[in-house]
């Protein structure tokens, strides 16, 4: 099913220019919305050949909301919350919205099932350079690379043995929080690194897991014997500081923690107090809360925290791809088509 939606993200050139025009739109030049300026020109010309194209140039919600009204599809671009606010300043002529993201936490997916409006995402696509991020920031946090760059700038490289010892991953035990796409990805990153056993958990057993070696085990217990928990489910209700004061006292102190999901799964005060006071060896963030992060956060002042800016997907290949196939979910159903890659609501 990937390979399919990357070959299909990769052909968009080809299917835009000029293939476009077998989309028949009926003699009708379709009115598109695009809530993000920061995406490659030759993109956007791509679509201005056979539809009317407008291009949100601020960056505020004000500035979104006047970008889509009249709109007829849109590719929702940022993160901003598309709710029925978004969806009344479109308009009743709204037929199709497409995300550049996989995870939809800030989506109300009722109000487009209400309304019979197609919602579109970029599922899959994100799998490999979320978890090759996920991959580095354990790597980063167990062999402290953070700490240890705090040392050469303070002047306080030490030449012994034992100095800054870090975790081990060959031989380790893992626990995959959310084991969809991306934790399957990372596991097959792992096999790499010849780690001892995998745990994951989640809503239900996955007959992928079976075929990997990995075990379904409830939170608690993930949580008692992983040597690594990376966090990699979507940000629901259920899922809401999942990571607090009592689930991260459950872990090893040497255990590390790796998140590439939200930042709203992890109570930050409470991974900020347990980082601090050893309750845990070290944390890898991709995201956190809120984002952007103050720059006074306690987070940054932690040795044993990895931070980076939610760059998760941010690789030159994985733009074009997510927004090939934001733009084609749109297209597509602008055409009478259905989206090439739906949002289906777990």
């Amino acid at each position: 099913m990937r390979t399919g939606v990357v070959r299909l993200a990769r052909a968009l050139p080809k299917m835009l220019d000029p293939p476009l025009q077998q989309h028949s739109f009926g003699g009708h030049r379709p009115k598109l919305a695009v809530t993000c300026a920061d995406i490659p020109v030759r993109y956007i010309d791509l679509l201005k050949q056979n539809c009317n194209v407008t291009v949100c140039q601020g960056t505020s919600r004000a500035d979104i909301l006047r970008t889509i009204t009249g709109a007829e599809g849109i590719l929702w671009l940022t993160g901003d919350r598309l709710d029925a606010e978004a969806l009344d300043a479109a308009g009743q002529q709204l037929k199709v919205v497409s995300t550049m993201t996989s995870g939809m936490d800030y989506v109300d997916a009722g109000e487009f099932t209400k309304r019979g409006i197609a919602l579109g995402h970029t599922p899959k696509v994100v799998n490999d350079p979320v978890a090759d991020i996920a991959i580095g920031l354990m790597l980063a946090a167990a062999r402290r690379f953070h700490e240890g760059r705090l040392k050469i700038a303070t002047g306080e490289w030490e030449m012994r043995p034992q100095w800054m010892l870090g975790q081990d991953v060959p031989g380790s035990t893992v626990g995959i929080v959310g084991f969809g796409g991306i934790g399957q990805t990372i596991l097959k990153r792992l096999k790499g690194f010849d780690i001892g056993r995998c745990l994951y958990t989640g809503r239900s057993r996955k007959p992928e897991a079976d075929l990997v070696g990995a075990s379904y085990v409830d939170l608690a217990t993930l949580l008692r014997e992983s040597d690594f928990v990376f966090i990699a489910c979507p940000l629901t209700g259920e899922t809401a500081r999942m990571f607090n004061r009592e689930t991260l006292a459950l872990m090893k102190r040497s255990s590390v923690l790796i998140n590439v999901a939200r930042g709203g799964i992890v109570d930050q005060p409470a991974l900020v107090e347990a980082l601090r006071e050893g309750t845990i060896f070290a944390a890898g963030l991709d995201v956190m809360t809120p984002e952007p992060l103050d720059t006074n956060d306690p987070l940054l002042s932690l040795p044993n925290c990895v931070v980076v800016p939610h760059l998760g997907t941010a690789t030159q290949q994985s733009l074009l791809d997510m927004f090939a196939i934001t733009a084609n979910n749109v297209l597509s159903v602008l055409a009478g088509g259905p989206l090439m890659a739906p949002y289906q609501k777990g």
